[in-house]
């Protein structure tokens, strides 16, 4: 959950779209929202997407022709050949795929992975040349060796043939052999942005038929090395995780056994937060080769070992980055006005400080660099993460002249240098991502695939969205937004009461959570706020239910109101119904259609059309009796205001809907679902429910049955002294309260005094006088009795909407 003060956005969206992909794949508005938002059009590619069947030809993956060739004549020829990979779960993952095709072709390869400490990352030349004195003929890089020319001129030195395969960002220059890589240099690209893993299986695949077998292992590497879940990805994770569940390998069945997976439960987030620290825990607490054996060993015995080892690393892991999590952290308070934060420390563990940046990252919503010293002080290797708006690459590379050393992506990075220049290195870094980012980059932003009304958070909705899967980076599990909710029934979870549950009240409707990470006090507020959650569908002792996981609170500022269709002076309007025929009011001309959300919850509703980002024009029965709580609905949904118009205005005047795309009753017209001016603009929807229905009858009972609103304003024009200002005059037609009389009813009040002879008014001075003594039956009026008569067909059209009469106490019996 975000912590700190955070702000949410939304990509604007065609709602046409949205029902199109909708019904086209038949599921739900919401998840047809989702998926225009994630830029899909057309429900056939939104169909490929879902099925996630997404296929390419492993030999249009370039490099992989040249590859094959070179590695089938090494095989042929019975060389020696030596994968080299990487420390962390994509880089042993991917050794362990290639190993086991080398071996199905009938080789006997060696393999050899770096120590994070004594070597760092990457090909060395010290490795090349203890690979060539162990007589290798060809050498296999795996997740590395992409920017490693010089130790390939090495090895081709040494008498080595070498093939690169590696997924991350080239150098200027190439090293001259064979390279296998999504996205080479002057190569059209391939259309998956595939990890290191995902490179070995496509070559695995283009080397032979059946290597499929290790499906499993891509799919943790995929998740855990956080490519884009779209394309061929998608079939990676969610074909790996069907192998990995029913997987033959001792070692991923051990290792599911320590971290309590379920393999009949195996989801991404197993993948991502229960299996892959554990494997990375071998390379970040001490050597990656264990991780690598278990994934190659085929003993039973041997692999429930190595996993309990493994296990023991991670608690080891968790207990360090725990520790240097709260050293680094109180680093970082004199750096608060820093763009970029860098934290260095002696005994720090340097296989962690990478968590511990990532942290840091997400609680100070910055740059971070974590550095760990060595124990005399004198040098430091480091990793960064960094926020969406900031290439961290780039700006290491702009600091360059303060490291020894530096690599990464624009989100991920690893550091060298001396000690002394920590302290040149941090002002720079924090003076170029000052140049580049804004107040507003370093406030959280939780972006949101849809804005729902909480009677919509039930395990129908959880389950369509789980079609969405695998979730991840590219694709992450959709955040939805409930406004105007309520955080109730809010009480301690965990061991140390550091997680919390609660019920999220939306109008009517109510829905269990849990937040992670947040106490009872940081929730607990009376007033409603934007809710953004993740729904989820929630298995427990057998029990399936929908349950929402908090991602951010916003409290909402109050918004502006535009109120149309009120133009003109009070005169000007009074006059207008003066003219206007009072049996038979004009029937405007609608041919919009109009979508049912009755009963939905109009603050869901309001707000998905208000961030789809066309154009509103919210109706309600009356203006001033609705202002606050619109503008408490809405708020900070709406750019330059919210645009509202009563029902009789549209009436009066129907060209006021004309420039809009929706029209949205929050409250119901005069004539129900069935009246026309549901109809003014294009899309109208009907987002009522009884309680509204109940109060829309009321406005048109003052509007329309006038006799209260007769004896009061007669009584008040009696009192008013002859020749009285005009102002006065009005004050006496209005009432007094909080909610005077609109200028239509007052209209309404003068065209029936007036027809029984009660007052003479002139509306051009105007004035308006008593005719004393003049005594007569309202039923006299022709105009008395069209409003009344259109009043009755007011209740008519919405006495099937109005609120469930409640039952009468059964009476009771004589004893």
């Amino acid at each position: 959950m975000q912590a700190r003060p955070s702000r949410w956005t939304c990509v604007p969206y065609e709602v046409a779209v949205a029902r199109r992909l909708a019904a086209g794949l038949g599921v739900s508005s919401t998840v047809g929202t989702v998926l225009a938002r994630r830029g899909f059009a057309d429900p056939d590619e939104a169909r490929r997407f879902l099925a996630a069947e997404e296929r390419h030809d492993p030999r249009s993956l370039p490099g992989v022709p040249e590859a094959c060739e070179l590695i089938l004549e090494h095989v042929r020829r019975g060389t020696r050949i030596a994968v080299f990979g990487d420390y962390d779960v994509d880089g042993v993952c991917s050794t362990a795929m290639l190993v086991r095709t080398l071996r199905a072709l009938g080789a006997e390869p060696a393999w050899a992975l770096p120590s994070r400490f004594d070597e760092g990352y990457g090909l060395s030349t010290a490795a090349v040349e203890r690979l060539a004195a162990r007589g290798t003929g060809l050498l296999v890089t795996v997740d590395c060796g992409i920017t490693a020319v010089e130790q390939v001129a090495a090895a081709h030195a040494a008498g080595l043939d070498v093939v690169v395969t590696d997924h991350h960002r080239p150098g200027p220059v190439l090293p001259d052999c064979p390279i296998v890589h999504p996205a080479p240099p002057g190569t059209a690209p391939y259309p998956a942005a595939l990890c290191a893993a995902g490179v070995v299986l496509k070559l695995s695949h283009a080397l032979r038929d059946a290597a499929d077998d290790d499906l499993d292992l891509a799919a943790v590497a995929t998740v855990c090395d956080l490519v884009p879940l779209r394309d061929e990805n998608r079939g990676i994770v969610r074909e790996g995780l069907r192998a990995l569940a029913r997987s033959e390998k001792p070692g991923l069945r051990s290792l599911m056994a320590v971290a309590g997976v379920e393999p009949a439960a195996l989801s991404e987030h197993a993948l991502g937060f229960r299996l892959g620290p554990r494997i990375n825990a071998a390379g970040r607490m001490g050597r990656a080769d264990a991780a690598l054996e278990l994934l190659l060993t085929e003993s039973g015995a041997r692999a429930d070992e190595i996993a309990r080892e493994l296990d023991s690393l991670n608690r080891e892991r968790q207990e360090a980055e725990t520790r240097i999590l709260f050293a680094a952290d109180a680093a970082c308070a004199p750096q608060a006005s820093s763009a970029a934060l860098v934290v260095a420390g002696t005994g720090w563990h340097p296989g962690v400080v990478g968590i511990v940046a990532s942290r840091l990252v997400e609680k100070w919503r910055r740059p971070a660099v974590v550095v760990a010293l060595d124990e005399d002080g004198g040098a430091g290797r480091g990793s960064g993460r960094s926020i969406s708006a900031y290439n961290l690459h780039a700006g290491l590379g702009a600091c360059a002249a303060h490291l020894t050393r530096f690599g990464g992506h624009p989100m991920a990075a690893g550091v060298e240098l001396e000690a002394a220049s920590l302290h040149d290195f941090r002002e720079a870094l924090a003076a170029h991502a000052g140049s580049l980012l804004a107040p507003d980059d370093l406030i959280a932003v939780e972006r949101v695939d849809a804005v729902v009304p909480g009677a919509e958070l039930g395990l129908e909705l959880a389950e369509e969205l789980d079609l969405l899967r695998p979730f991840g980076i590219g694709n992450p599990q959709p955040t939805l937004l409930v406004p105007a909710a309520r955080i109730a029934n809010i009480a301690g979870m965990g061991e140390e009461r550091q997680h919390a549950r609660f019920t999220l009240v939306s109008g009517g409707a109510r829905a269990r959570g849990v937040a992670f990470d947040a106490t009872q006090k940081s929730l607990a507020a009376d007033d409603a706020r934007h809710v953004a959650v993740r729904l989820e569908t929630n298995r427990w002792n057998g029990a399936v239910e929908p349950r929402v996981v908090l991602r951010a609170l916003c409290a909402p500022e109050p918004g502006s109101l535009r109120e149309l269709g009120e133009g003109g002076s009070f005169w000007e309007r009074l006059r207008a119904e003066l003219e206007r025929d009072a049996a038979h009011p004009p029937a405007p001309v609608a041919s919009g259609s109009v979508t049912d959300r009755r009963g939905a919850g109009f603050a869901g509703v309001a707000g998905d059309l208000l961030s789809s980002g066309e154009s509103v024009l919210v109706a309600v029965a009356d203006v001033p009796r609705r202002r606050a709580s619109l503008e408490a609905l809405v708020a900070g949904m709406a750019d330059g205001g919210l645009a509202v118009a009563s029902w009789g205005a549209l009436e009066a005047d129907p060209s006021t809907a004309t420039d809009f795309r929706h029209l949205l009753a929050l409250d119901p017209p005069p004539g129900g679902m069935g009246d026309p001016l549901l109809r003014l603009a294009p899309c109208g929807h009907a987002a009522w429910g009884p309680e509204e229905a109940a109060f829309a009858l009321a406005v048109w009972r003052a509007e329309l049955e006038l006799r209260p609103a007769l004896t009061e304003a007669f009584r008040a024009l009696r009192s008013l002294a002859p020749g009285a200002p005009a102002t006065e005059l009005e004050s006496a037609l209005t009432g007094g309260g909080a909610y005077p009389r609109s200028a239509r009813c007052c209209g309404r009040v003068l065209r029936i005094l007036g027809e029984l002879g009660l007052v003479q008014t002139d509306v051009e001075r105007p004035s308006c006088k008593v005719v004393e003594g003049v005594r007569s039956d309202l039923e006299l009026s022709p105009a008395f009795r069209a409003y009344r008569t259109r009043f009755e067909r007011v209740e008519r059209a919405l006495a099937g909407e109005l609120p469930a009469a409640p039952r009468a106490a059964p009476a009771a019996r004589a004893s």
